[in-house]
């Protein structure tokens, strides 16, 4: 709790000093009368600021984000299950999974994983491990009855600190569960963070692939590579006849060929994969010999070797 009183306590004292010098500095300098020479002046200036820049974060080799445009597709679930299949087929890779949903964060309830995080020496969140995960949420730095109402502002300086305040390293790789849609979260993320790709998640719905496309075309604009496309209830197996129906429609390989992707993992519906998540045990470990256990497997096994391709045409880039 002591904590948590001090998260709040930061982020309300900082957005009204925040405020404050900003009416302060706008009292000072307000003109009303400009030349046009002033007003290109100013437009150069701010134009030649240009984009945070992206800084490293300290023990993270990689950071791959798991995006969807829907809200309901299964996204969490994914991010979940590929951070403990990335552990448990590279034992001594070190994973990490931030959820960076902070209005609606679930990656502890899927992980079973609560309790106030504590301060290291150095002023850093240790993350909480399970299933020899590194976790951390906003889940736990709030009590899960109290809503997070904050603006733009807010949620970034939230991310700053879930980010850049919390001792992730040494990590191979942290996954990133973002927020449905394409809103600050992303943004901030893309700008300030030097992200390796992102899997976009989605489901058959003609609703949800139309705002999939959305995403893609954000992630495209922010210039951050896309893995490829997880689809989440593309079929239900008959339990007596094991006839597939593809009770959502069946669009999306023509929408993943039409914006040129690859769909990296298909899942099927199942009812187990609810009990797994309501339980707080990951069908990697829940499940172990299931069909969505090996096709995380293999999901993992692809980013694995997307990060290791990546790494080596840095490698070859340098020696040129």
């Amino acid at each position: 709790m002591a904590l948590q009183r001090r998260f709040l306590r930061f982020y309300n004292s900082y957005v009204f000093s925040t405020r404050m010098n900003t009416i302060a500095s706008c009292l000072q300098t307000v003109r009303f009368n400009h030349s046009k020479s002033d007003i290109m002046e100013h437009r150069a200036k701010v134009m030649s600021k240009g984009l945070p820049e992206k800084k490293p974060l300290p023990g993270v080799k990689s950071i791959i984000l798991v995006a969807s445009g829907k809200g309901g597709v299964g996204k969490t679930t994914t991010a979940v299950n590929l951070a403990c299949a990335m552990k448990v087929i590279e034992p001594d890779k070190e994973i990490g999974l931030l959820d960076a949903d902070v209005f609606g964060p679930s990656v502890p309830l899927m992980m079973n994983i609560s309790g106030e995080p504590m301060l290291n020496d150095d002023h850093l969140i240790e993350p909480l491990l399970n299933y020899g995960v590194k976790c951390m949420s906003m889940g736990l730095l709030v009590s899960g009855e109290n809503a997070v109402v904050w603006r733009g502002l807010m949620v970034m300086q939230a991310l700053e600190r879930l980010t850049r305040h919390v001792a992730w390293g040494p990590l191979d790789c942290l996954v990133v569960d973002t927020p449905p849609g394409t809103g600050d979260t992303h943004l901030s993320l893309a700008q300030n963070l030097p992200l390796d790709g992102a899997i976009v998640v989605t489901t058959p719905q003609s609703a949800a692939l139309q705002v999939t496309k959305r995403g893609i075309n954000m992630f495209e604009k922010l210039k951050v590579p896309i893995i490829g496309i997880v689809e989440n209830m593309s079929h239900a197996i008959c339990s007596q006849c094991g006839t597939k129906n593809f009770i959502f429609g069946n669009d999306t390989k023509k929408s993943a060929a039409d914006m040129g992707l690859e769909i990296i993992e298909s899942f099927e519906v199942d009812q187990n994969m609810s009990d797994c998540i309501n339980s707080g045990k990951p069908a990697i470990y829940a499940l172990p010999d299931s069909i969505h256990a090996e096709k995380y497997r293999h999901l993992a096994n692809k980013v694995f070797k997307y990060i290791d391709d990546k790494e080596n045409h840095r490698a070859k880039a340098k020696e040129q």
